[in-house]
Parts: C-alpha cells; sequence; structure tokens
C-alpha cells in the first residue's frame, strides 16, 4: 500500500521518531498548511530541533522508505493512530502530556470502553496473588476492561486473570510492539493481540528503557476510569500510575494489607492518607462504574454450591461471599469455637475453596 496523502505520510514519517507530544506539534505547526515531506527538507527549524537532529531527520524523509516502514507494520497488523485520528482515544486526547501516536495490535474498541488499570508489584506475596485474581475476575466478567504494563507479577497476573474468564485486557508497553518486554511474556502478548489489545507510543522496533516504563504509566492512567493498586511498596514504580490518576481526576483503588509488610506499604499509605479508596471486593469497584448488581458474587456461589457443604462449613462460606474477613470476625458471626472454626477452615482450604491469607485474612476462592 502506498500513502498518497501527503499529510498521512508525513505523520508516518514523524512515528518514526520518538519526538515528544509537544516537538512533533511544534513541527507541524511550524509547516503551516504545506505539511509535507518537501517542505520539511526546505525548513529549518530553529529552535525546535537541533542542527544533528534535523540533519539525520532530514536523511529519513525519503518516501520508499516511509512506504516500506508503513507496509511493515501492516503486514504486523500494526495500527498507527495520532491525534488526527477518530479511533484515537477521547481518554487521552484532551491530557496535556497525551501521546502523539499510539501503535495498536488487536480490537481498538476497547480504547473507549469502560477500563480499571491494575497495578502494582513485580513481587508479589501469596496474598497479592490471590486478591488480585479475584478482583480482577470479578470486575473482568461484569465487562470493565483491564488495563495494565505487561510487567512481571500484579501486571501478569491481572492480564492473564482477565483472559481466563473471558474479559477483555488492554496491555500498554514499554517498548515498541515488535520488541516485547521481558520475552517471557511474548506469548501472553500474542495472546492479548488476538482478544485484546496491545498498545504502545513507540516505534514498533523500538526497545524499552528504564525511562520507557515512567512514561508508559500515564497511558495506562488515562485509558482507565480507575486505577486499582493490589500490593506495592513505596519505592515501587506503581507510584508514577498512582500520581498520574491523580493529575487526571481517576479514582483511585487500593486493597489494605499487612501492617508488617513492605510489599503493602504504598497500599496502606494511600488509603490512610485518602488518595485512595479502600477495596475488599470487586463490588466496591463497580459500583463507580454504574455496575450495582453483577454476577461475580453468583457465579462464586455457584462455586461453592458445587460441593457438599456441612452446617458449619455453610455458615463460613456465607461470610465471605461478601469480601474476605479476618479471623475474629469468622470467630465472633460464625457460632464456632476457635478449635472447630480452624478445623472447618483447613478442610475447606483442601477443597479449594477458601485460601487463608497473611494477617489472619480468610477469603473465598
Amino acid at each position: 500500500m502506498k500513502l498518497e496523502d501527503d499529510f498521512k505520510s508525513f505523520l508516518v514519517f514523524l512515528s518514526l521518531f520518538d519526538n515528544t507530544y509537544s516537538k512533533n506539534q511544534q513541527i507541524i505547526d511550524s509547516l503551516g498548511e504545506d505539511v509535507s515531506l518537501k517542505h520539511f527538507c526546505k525548513s529549518k527549524f530553529d529552535g525546535i530541533l537541533t542542527k544533528e537532529n534535523l540533519d539525520k531527520m532530514k536523511e529519513r524523509a525519503d518516501i520508499n522508505r516511509i512506504n516500506n516502514y508503513y507496509n511493515n507494520m501492516l503486514d504486523s497488523d500494526i495500527v498507527l493512530l495520532t491525534k488526527f485520528d477518530k479511533d484515537y482515544p477521547e481518554k487521552l486526547r484532551d491530557l496535556p502530556d497525551a501521546p502523539f501516536f499510539l501503535f495498536c495490535r488487536g480490537d481498538l474498541s476497547l480504547l473507549n470502553e469502560k477500563a480499571l488499570a491494575v497495578v502494582g508489584t513485580r513481587k508479589p506475596t501469596n496474598y497479592g496473588r490471590v486478591v488480585t485474581n479475584r478482583i480482577v475476575g470479578d470486575v473482568a466478567r461484569e465487562g470493565v476492561v483491564i488495563v495494565s504494563g505487561l510487567a512481571y507479577g500484579v501486571d501478569s497476573i491481572a492480564h492473564r486473570k482477565c483472559l481466563e474468564v473471558g474479559g477483555k485486557t488492554i496491555a500498554v508497553l514499554g517498548s515498541g510492539l515488535n520488541e516485547i518486554y521481558p520475552a517471557e511474556h511474548i506469548s501472553l502478548a500474542e495472546e492479548i493481540a488476538k482478544k485484546g489489545l496491545l498498545v504502545s507510543e513507540y516505534s514498533p522496533n523500538k526497545k524499552a528503557t528504564k525511562y520507557s516504563f515512567p512514561q508508559r504509566n500515564r497511558i495506562i492512567a488515562g485509558l482507565s476510569d480507575g486505577v486499582l493498586i493490589t500490593e506495592a511498596s513505596i519505592k515501587s514504580g506503581t507510584i508514577h500510575t498512582k500520581d498520574y490518576a491523580l493529575d487526571y481526576g481517576k479514582n483511585i483503588y487500593s486493597v489494605p494489607g499487612n501492617i508488617d509488610s513492605p510489599l503493602s506499604e504504598l497500599t496502606n499509605d494511600i488509603i490512610k492518607s485518602s488518595q485512595a479508596q479502600l477495596v475488599t471486593k470487586a463490588s466496591d469497584i463497580l459500583v463507580d462504574y454504574n455496575i450495582v448488581k453483577g454476577e461475580s458474587g453468583i457465579k462464586k456461589a455457584e462455586k461453592s454450591s458445587n460441593y457438599q457443604l456441612s452446617i458449619e462449613e455453610s455458615a463460613i462460606v456465607n461470610l465471605l461471599k461478601d469480601g474476605m474477613k479476618e479471623m475474629d470476625f469468622l470467630a465472633k458471626n460464625s457460632g464456632l469455637s476457635i478449635s472447630d472454626l480452624n478445623s472447618n477452615l483447613t478442610m475447606l482450604e483442601i477443597r479449594g475453596i477458601i485460601s487463608r491469607l497473611p494477617g489472619s485474612i480468610v477469603s473465598l476462592n
């Protein structure tokens, strides 16, 4: 396919370079009404581009090179969106630091759906894994798109759980779409491209850098209607996503954790400082999405009803249906002695119905 339109071919040319949004806009504004390669090569861009960078760009201002680059994207099923395209997500369009380009593989319609970002530590505890799986699964079942960054830990757990329950997920990369990072997640990225959407602001062959991940976090926050942090330390890169979300006026949700765990420092701190809403179950989030009564609780009830439960076990399961509980709460409200409670919990855990988590927390699976 050949690029016939001067403006479109020039935008594709600009996407070869990882200029900032403002830099790209300055270049276009400087060209005036004649936004074309020919006019670009005759212009100086004083105060916008250094002579060195301008010379490098002019060396690559060849329509045949640009056509090959564009066709290679098409062959890889990559769609290039610019802020001038109708499919460019409205959630990003008016942000002060919006990406000028979005390279996408997958279902573009997801860009404008109700979405929840799920972020956190790259090394979650068992508690972090369980709560991420549970809340993400329940939210995704209700049709909310799950957005994350394809990283180790909470990110990949969120993507996988969403796909497992038949939900839709968007992975925002800190690299180009042909340079998946980490490499261990290439197969996960391929599954997301088929069933959801891969997004990057970087040209397809751009490798990840230590600066690209904090940058991509603003897109994660921007594409979402809210941000859920399930487990993270104070030093976690998650704090960047949280800060972007606050700047954009997004709702932030946080799962409380063990006060002695370093991986719960950030989640507990932002609850304490009122930056985030405390959540223990999906319905705490879904009510803000005007999804008041979902089916997630029903499905959990159906799962436990597939087992023959004793009267004591049923009492425990019923107390856990609306979210995880502390042992003290179960002891007080189940009518069981501590020894009977522990005995029944052990049997429920063996059968995979409940999980016991750090901090004397119990939850349904």
